[in-house]
């Protein structure tokens, strides 16, 4: 991927009072495919801040004037995340040091190589982008009230335009994956977006022990059985104008599958001790982390039922098949984890982005969610001592699959038939490794 297209048409700021240098600079930037705006003087610089900001500023320290510190002083007081790479003379070793103190981004130090200049610069133009990307999200997510569905993926983005097309119609869903994919915040959003008056009534199936279960789905009159003192409204009926979550389904007992069934034909239910059908309108959403035909083959789970609730099926995705989701939903927790335990939100770059793509990320979303947590609190990301022991072969292959075919898509420029031809594949067989990964050529064009 280009500089350019990592920073957006921001141009890198380069700026010394010495013009060999600066020219030589800006020959080597502009060979690497970065826009560059050049300027004498810091002063000459900060005067077009505002017209046409910066992505990265690179500044010699000492110049006429205002100086290099100086000039840091003063952006850092605009916009503390605008890297700054400062050019120090040989062996000025304090002033190094200085600027480091100061935030600066980096600092290379006389004599510099073209290399050197470039590696840095295209650094603090991937975290520049990073960080702008971060900022645009927090501003779109900090007023939602619960955690939304997000990414750009292809996956995502289809699952959302499902919930616009099914939200407002009464079909009952079945939503599939993994666990933390993020099943019931699918099931709020259909809520949310149904127009239901009643209420959202989550139960996880998997969570209660049989002999209670009967209560808790249908109710009991008083006297029902021993202990029943008084009425008491069971989940469904609760749910009336509203949606009831039955998540992992597949733990429910068979035997209150059929009563489930008759609710769902019927639509009426009969409190236990009661001979009375009353009548629920409700919409069911059930969710399953496993296969439930395959479960009904067995005789486990009653195929009656699993047609029934799968006229309409949503499969969620896991994590490690939607790796450009990870950032924008490590941005969204890491802001949420800032408000809950009133901290700073910690911001993070591209190599962090590069060691989460690499994981496996077998809790899917909610374990993404505790990473973003122990960051807030100051920990560490957790992964480190994990990691080796979590990846299979098959997700070690898969990532490195994904790390060589972005690697020939940036040296390509996003051109398909050129990254075929350097990973020595068919081009219709990378197009198809292009769709499984979600990997976008246009982005590195």
């Amino acid at each position: 991927m280009s500089a350019r297209n990592e920073a957006g048409d921001l141009p890198v700021y380069l700026i010394d009072d010495d013009e060999a240098v600066l020219h030589a600079c800006q020959q080597t930037l502009t060979l690497a495919d970065i826009t560059v705006r050049t300027f004498r003087s810091a002063k000459n610089a900060l005067a077009a801040f505002d017209q046409d900001r910066p992505a990265v500023i690179v500044s010699d320290v000492r110049m006429s004037g205002m100086t290099g510190l100086e000039l840091l002083d003063v952006i850092q007081q605009q916009d503390r995340d605008l890297p700054v790479i400062l050019i120090t003379g040989h062996g000025d070793v304090s002033m190094a040091v200085q600027a480091m103190r100061a935030h600066a981004y980096d600092f290379i130090e006389k004599p510099f190589n073209s290399a050197r200049l470039v590696d840095v610069v295209r650094r603090a133009l991937e975290k520049r982008a990073l960080l702008l990307e971060n900022r645009a999200l927090r501003e779109q997510l900090g007023s939602l009230r619960e955690q939304p569905l997000i990414g750009p993926s292809e996956s995502i983005q289809k699952i959302i335009r499902t919930i616009d097309s099914l939200a407002g119609t009464d079909v009952d869903i079945l939503i599939l994956g993994e666990t933390g994919t993020g099943k019931e915040v699918v099931a709020q959003a259909l809520h949310d977006r149904s127009g239901r008056t009643g209420p959202f009534v989550g139960l996880n199936c998997g969570a209660l022990p049989e002999s209670v279960f009967e209560s808790e789905m249908f109710g009991y009159e008083s006297g029902a059985f021993t202990g029943a003192n008084r009425r008491r409204i069971g989940k469904i009926e609760y749910a009336t104008n509203g949606t009831l979550f039955l998540d992992e389904i597949e733990s429910m007992p068979l035997a209150l599958q059929v009563k489930l069934l008759r609710v769902l034909q019927q639509r009426s239910v009969e409190r236990l001790g009661s001979n009375a059908s009353i009548p629920v309108n409700c919409r069911i959403v059930a969710a399953s982390k496993t296969d439930l035909k395959r479960l009904s083959g067995q005789g486990t789970f009653r195929a009656d039922l699993y047609y029934r609730l799968n006229v309409v099926s949503i499969e969620l995705p896991p994590l490690r098949q939607r790796l450009n989701d990870i950032g924008p939903l490590m941005t969204y927790f890491l802001s949420q984890a800032s408000r809950r335990f009133k901290r700073e939100t910690p911001t993070f770059d591209a190599q962090d982005l590069g060691r989460w793509q690499r994981h496996d990320w077998p809790g899917n979303v909610r374990e993404l969610k505790a990473v973003a947590e122990r960051l807030c609190l100051g920990v560490g990301d957790g992964l480190e001592s994990i990691q080796a022991a979590a990846v299979s072969l098959a997700s070690r292959l898969e990532n490195y699959e994904y790390s060589l075919i972005r690697e020939a898509l940036r040296n390509a420029r996003g051109n398909v038939a050129e990254a075929a031809e350097r990973l020595n594949l068919p081009k219709k067989t990378l197009y198809d490794k292009l769709a499984r990964h979600q990997l976008d050529a246009e982005s590195f064009r």
